[in-house]
């Protein structure tokens, strides 16, 4: 009677993977695709909630930029971070203000954002729409169907709720909003998950159907129309904040070190290499962006980077825990 007792209350508490999860899960997704829009998570907590406030903040963070060299229209994908404003702010302005032209000329904009609670290699894709105190972008209805069809809807909503929380896709939707000053534009929001299955030898990424599906799909789109790829992601998280060492002085440096030669290898352009790159040793850092920027790489095909803007933001109160973040774009 104890194990039943105890077996019932899991299952209450939506912990065992039963008929009751399912049908609660089913019950979500239904609610979340029926409001208007998905809803800002982050509004009046990380962000203002207030448009004008919010505009108020993202002008400031461009006003503070040193100088801004603005890029030719043909920039195809940029890097973007996802950490909070208040620690990367003029990281974002940076690159959101030299690739400005390209976003505003933007006929498509696919956006892969790194999947915080994200299975192994996943791809999670929604037909809901985003919002944020700046308006609605449109989500592309058409082309989700379309890979919905090619990978199989099981693969590609299986995590869909995971959209309603995830901050990687919302951050950026708010500067694409500011940059086009309003405008919106079919968008594609991706969540990304992990790679550690491919960097630790567990599985061979060419031999995984869906990504190879996923990216000949965005490439046929990316033909159609005038597109811009954001990648949603950040570089490494390293201290005790992510379960590895104090960095002291020594640290610190050395991390600017590997996060210019991962920087280098992303201006290659070269989506081989930035794997290969990843997979000897530097996916230990903690590269939350390295689904996002491969699969990015991937769709652009063989292409070259600039970096804009550039961080080591603490993540501690002791300064001993830090995340690095840029900002680039691809031509």
């Amino acid at each position: 009677e104890l194990v039943k007792n105890l077996i019932a209350q899991f299952d209450e508490a939506l912990l065992l993977e039963s008929h009751n999860f399912h049908q609660t899960v089913q019950k979500a997704v239904g609610h979340f695709r029926a409001a208007p829009h998905r809803q800002p998570a982050l509004a009046g907590l990380s962000y203002p909630a207030e448009p004008a406030a919010l505009k108020n903040l993202l002008r400031d963070y461009l006003d503070s930029v040193d100088e801004v060299t603005p890029l030719a229209a043909e920039s195809r994908g940029i890097i973007s971070p996802h950490i909070d404003y208040p620690r990367g702010g003029p990281v974002y302005a940076g690159v959101w203000a030299a690739a400005a032209e390209a976003i505003q000329q933007a006929e498509f904009i696919i956006v892969l954002g790194t999947d915080h609670n994200g299975g192994l290699g996943t791809l999670t894709l929604t037909p809901q729409n985003y919002a944020s105190p700046l308006g609605v972008m449109p989500t592309d209805q058409r082309v989700v169907n379309r890979l919905a069809d090619v990978l199989g809807p099981d693969v590609a909503f299986a995590d869909e709720l995971h959209h309603r929380r995830e901050h990687s896709i919302e951050l950026v939707l708010i500067w694409l909003q500011y940059m086009r000053q309003g405008n919106p534009c079919p968008m594609l929001p991706v969540l990304t998950g992990s790679f550690y299955h491919f960097m630790t030898g567990h599985a061979n990424i060419e031999d995984d159907r869906i990504l190879v599906d996923f990216v000949n799909v965005l490439r046929d789109e990316m033909a159609q129309r005038r597109t811009v790829i954001v990648a949603s992601g950040d570089l490494a998280h390293l201290g005790p904040a992510f379960d590895e060492a104090p960095l002291d002085a020594a640290a610190h440096a050395q991390m600017k070190t590997d996060d210019d030669a991962l920087l280098e290898n992303l201006c290659q352009g070269n989506a081989e290499s930035f794997f290969n790159f990843m997979k000897a040793g530097q996916f230990r850092r903690n590269v939350c962006g390295l689904s996002p920027f491969y699969l990015t790489l991937q769709a652009l095909g063989q292409t070259q980077g600039q970096v804009l803007s550039y961080d080591r933001c603490p993540a501690d109160t002791t300064n001993t825990s830090f995340v690095s973040v840029c900002g680039l774009v691809w031509q």
